[in-house]
């Protein structure tokens, strides 16, 4: 990885909008470089879901692209990052980019993600599965992208909402091998 760290995060139009505008927080706190794709659903979403408004969430990246405009830098291979986060993915997000559809700037940069071999993690936010969401999401995995479920443990024993979203963060950190403390890892009781 590069010494600054250059991230393209997605929110897509799925429930959880928390969870992206979290991880914006902690990489703005991390100053890791940021820029935001916000699909029009994830914007209704972060507005339904949240008490932030689309301008503080975009204030929080460090450059911000319209899901519409196909011709944006990162649409191009050469646009170098080090990964790429979709944080919530959607069902209809995950179908496009197993499938190669890149009829939006996030799904179009999602292919230029796999198709220059650079790191995608998706943090799906749906249940239950259907089989083609299975399907979807198992093809994905065989792409090489990290399939990361915004499923929060509970072995921190969380105190709050935030505690268990710092959980699912923490592991997109984790996987981008950058430092934190927002869950303590697993211990056993065993000494």
């Amino acid at each position: 990885m590069s010494e600054k760290m250059k991230l393209i995060i997605g929110i897509s139009g799925a429930s959880g909008a928390i969870y992206g505008v979290r991880l914006l927080e902690i990489l703005k706190e991390l100053k890791v470089e940021t820029h935001l794709i916000i699909t029009a659903w994830g914007k209704n979403i972060l507005e339904h879901e949240t008490n932030m408004t689309f301008e503080k969430v975009r204030s929080l990246a460090d450059y911000m692209y319209d899901d519409t405009d196909l011709s944006a830098d990162p649409s191009s291979g050469s646009f170098k990052v080090d990964a790429m986060v979709v944080i919530p993915c959607s069902m209809k997000t995950v179908a496009c980019i197993s499938s190669g559809i890149t009829s939006s700037l996030l799904t179009r940069v999602a292919d230029v993600t796999l198709k220059e071999g650079r790191h995608l993690i998706i943090v799906p936010r749906e249940t239950p599965l259907s089989a083609v969401h299975l399907k979807n999401l198992y093809d994905l995995s065989r792409f090489g992208v990290t399939i990361l479920p915004a499923m929060p443990g509970f072995y921190n024993k969380p105190k709050s909402l935030i505690n268990m979203v710092d959980h699912i963060i923490g592991k997109v950190l984790d996987q981008l091998n950058l430092k934190h403390n927002l869950y303590e890892p697993w211990k056993s009781s065993e000494k």
